[in-house]
Parts: C-alpha cells; sequence; structure tokens
C-alpha cells in the first residue's frame, strides 16, 4: 500500500471544535543556513513552492485534545506576512480557518513513550467559513442558469 507522505486534510479533520490564533504570525528561520551578517538567520523557503514559511500558534479547544497538545504550531506558506482574520466574536483568542491544509507525520520520541505527530502547513489563513462561502458573482450567476 502507498500512503503518501503529505496528507490534504480538512479544518473539520484537525480542528473538530475549532481553532483559534494566540500569538503573533512569525517567520519560520531556517537553521540549515549560516547566519545572515546581523546575526540573525534567514527565513525558511518551502522546497515544494518556493514560497517563504511562516508560523501561527493556535489554540485546539477540542476537550479530547490531551494537555499538550491545546497550542499547535501551524505554518502558512506565503510571499507576505500572512494577516489574522479580523476578531468580530469579541472573543479574547482570534477564530481562524486555514486554507489548503496539509499534514504530514513524524514521530516525536523525546518522552518516554515515541507518539504520531503532524506537522501542519496551510497556503492561507481566513475567518471561519469565509473560505467556503461562494462569491456573490458566483451566486448570482448560479440563480441566472437555474
Amino acid at each position: 500500500m502507498a500512503i503518501q507522505r503529505r496528507m490534504n486534510l480538512t479544518i473539520e479533520q484537525v480542528f473538530p471544535a475549532g481553532a483559534f490564533i494566540v500569538g503573533a504570525v512569525e517567520p519560520v528561520q531556517d537553521w540549515d543556513q549560516a547566519p545572515l551578517p546581523d546575526g540573525t538567520r534567514p527565513q525558511k523557503i518551502d522546497k515544494e513552492t518556493g514560497l517563504p514559511t511562516w508560523t501561527v500558534p493556535v489554540l485546539d479547544p477540542d476537550p479530547e485534545a490531551g494537555k499538550n497538545e491545546k497550542t499547535v504550531n501551524v505554518k502558512i506558506l506565503a510571499t507576505h506576512q500572512p494577516v489574522p482574520p479580523k476578531n468580530e466574536a469579541g472573543l479574547p483568542f482570534v477564530p481562524v480557518e486555514f486554507t489548503e491544509l496539509v499534514g504530514v507525520p513524524w514521530i516525536d520520541d523525546s518522552g518516554n513513550r515515541p507518539k504520531l505527530m503532524w506537522s501542519l502547513t496551510a497556503m492561507g489563513m481566513d475567518a471561519p467559513g469565509a473560505a467556503r462561502k461562494p462569491a456573490a458573482g458566483a451566486a448570482a450567476g448560479s440563480k441566472a442558469a437555474a
């Protein structure tokens, strides 16, 4: 059986109770490259897309998530620093959904027992439901064709 290493995932599969941004979007440093003259590290570039890699900490409010699984980092591939959606819910954290979410499994063997973990990468982020809403023109066009 040939199972691909990279798996396309839906936001509902990864975050069934929703997802919330709990920190700043920051560039991922490339530790495989030499430091720049000022001592900082260059930003990591995704090998497949050639896009800069950013990271954002995300809270998973799923009651079944373990205490060490409540916050995960999601990488975002984008030319420019991604901007989180507006927090229109008035919550202390920003609700978010990720577009074109991909998971890559890996084994964390740093503890007493190895466990399966997932590295999550997305092509973008938006307010919950925004990516699934049809464009106004598309909705009007479908009514006209009916």
